[in-house]
C-alpha cells in the first residue's frame, strides 16, 4: 500500500462497475471517492450494495448527476462504464474537467469519436485507457516471449478466435447491448472489441489491410430502432500472407478461447477473456509431429502448459486489479502514456471497417 493514492469516481452505476469496484479496492495505490448515478437515490443504492460486500475504510460520496460528480476537486481519476452511445460526450467533459480517463469497451459510435476524445485528454494532459483487462495480466508478457522464441510458434500464419455468451430471449428483450442507440455495435463491440485487439496485440499493432465480415444474426429489444449484430464473424488479412478470424455471439454458449499458428507450432489461449477461476493463468503450446514408420502412423502431441501465478479475479494479483494500479500509477506521474489510447484508436478502426463490410454483405474493406 502506497501513502499516495489516485482518488477515483464511477461514473454510472452499470453492472461492471461492481467489479471494478473491488479493483479499485485492490489495486493498493486507489481509493474511491464518489459514484454517479442519474439520480441521487440509485447512486446511493449502489454505494450501499458494493459497501456491504466490499467496503472502503470511508464510504464514497453519492452524486445525483454526472455533473456534479466532475465538478469534485477530490476526484483524479473517472471510471465511465456508460453505454457507448453516451461515452464521447462524458469523457470529453471528464477530460475538461482535468479527470483522467478510464472508458469501458466499445470505445466510441466510430473512429472520429475516439480521436475527439484523445484529443481532448490530449489537450488536457490526461491519461485515456479502455477498459480490456487481460492487456495487464502477466499471461500477455509471457505469451510474447513464447512467441518471440523461434521455435515454440515460428512464423505467425493464423489467429483464431471465438468469444460468446448465450443471451438467450430475456438478454434480447431488455438488455442496453440489443439497443442500436446505447450499443449499435451489439456482440461486435461488446465481444468482438476483445478478439480484435487480441489479433493487433499478437500482431505488434500492425493494421491489417483489409477485413470481410458477415452480420450471422440481427435482433433487437423492442424500442430499439433498428436491430444489432447478435451474431457476427469476420477476416482479418494482415501484410506476409498472415490472416485472423473471430466469431462473436450473444446466441452461443460461453467460449473465450484464442489460438495462434504458426510454421512450427501453435498456441492455445482457452481463457483469454476472463481467466478460469484459480489462482494461476495457462496456455498450451504445441508442437506435433506426425511420424510414419512401415505400418505404423502416430500423431504426437508433444505440448506443454505454461502456468503463470495469477488468480483469475477478486484478488489483488488479478488482471482488473492490475489494470487500475498501473493506470492509476500513470495518473499520479503526471506523464500520460498516449499508447494506450492509440491501442484503443486502431482497435476501433478495426471494428469500424468490420461493421462497414458487414453491412455490404462481406465486400472487402481496406484499411
Amino acid at each position: 500500500m502506497t501513502d499516495v493514492m489516485c482518488r477515483w469516481a464511477i461514473l454510472g452505476t452499470a453492472g461492471i462497475a461492481r467489479k471494478n469496484w473491488q479493483a479499485i479496492r485492490n489495486a493498493g495505490n486507489a481509493k474511491l471517492t464518489a459514484v454517479a448515478s442519474r439520480t441521487l437515490n440509485r447512486a446511493q443504492q449502489f454505494i450501499s450494495e458494493c459497501q456491504a460486500t466490499v467496503p472502503f475504510e470511508t464510504a464514497p460520496t453519492a452524486c445525483g448527476s454526472y455533473e456534479d460528480l466532475l465538478s469534485r476537486d477530490d476526484v483524479d481519476a473517472i471510471y465511465l462504464p456508460l453505454p457507448t452511445g453516451l461515452r464521447k460526450e462524458w469523457v470529453i467533459k471528464a477530460a475538461h474537467a482535468g479527470k483522467h480517463v478510464l472508458v469501458e469497451k466499445p470505445v466510441g459510435i466510430s473512429a472520429a469519436d475516439v480521436e475527439e476524445m484523445l484529443a481532448a485528454c490530449r489537450q488536457s494532459n490526461v491519461q485515456f485507457m479502455d477498459g480490456v483487462m487481460y492487456m495487464h495480466s502477466a499471461r500477455l508478457p509471457a505469451l510474447r516471449k513464447t512467441l518471440d522464441d523461434g521455435a515454440s510458434v515460428g512464423q505467425i500464419r493464423r489467429i483464431g478466435m471465438q468469444f460468446s455468451f448465450n443471451g438467450g430471449e430475456p438478454f434480447i428483450a431488455g438488455n442496453i447491448r440489443a439497443s442500436s442507440e446505447l450499443e449499435p455495435h451489439g456482440c461486435l463491440g461488446d465481444l468482438g472489441w476483445y478478439t480484435i485487439r487480441f489479433a493487433l496485440w499478437t500482431m505488434q499493432y500492425e493494421l491489417p489491410l483489409k477485413v470481410s465480415a458477415r452480420m450471422l444474426a440481427q435482433a433487437g429489444r423492442p424500442d430499439s430502432p433498428n436491430p444489432v449484430p447478435t451474431e457476427f464473424s469476420a477476416e482479418l488479412f494482415f501484410a506476409n500472407n498472415v490472416s485472423a478470424s473471430f466469431y462473436c455471439s450473444f446466441q452461443t454458449e460461453n467460449q473465450q478461447w484464442a489460438s495462434i499458428s504458426g510454421t512450427k507450432g501453435h498456441i492455445f489461449v482457452p481463457d483469454f477473456v476472463l481467466p478460469y477461476f484459480g489462482d494461476e493463468v495457462t496456455y498450451r503450446v504445441t508442437n506435433s509431429q506426425f511420424i510414419v514408420s512401415g505400418c505404423q502412423f502416430d500423431m504426437e502431441e508433444r505440448g506443454r502448459t505454461v502456468a503463470i501465478p495469477e488468480h483469475s479475479n477478486n484478488h489483488p494479483n488479478a488482471q482488473e486489479s492490475q489494470l487500475f494500479r498501473t493506470f492509476s500509477q500513470l495518473a499520479l506521474s503526471g506523464h500520460p502514456d498516449w499508447e494506450w489510447g492509440e491501442i484503443t484508436l486502431k482497435t476501433q478502426r478495426v471494428m469500424d471497417a468490420c461493421f462497414a463490410s458487414a453491412k455490404d454483405n462481406g465486400h472487402l474493406v481496406t484499411l
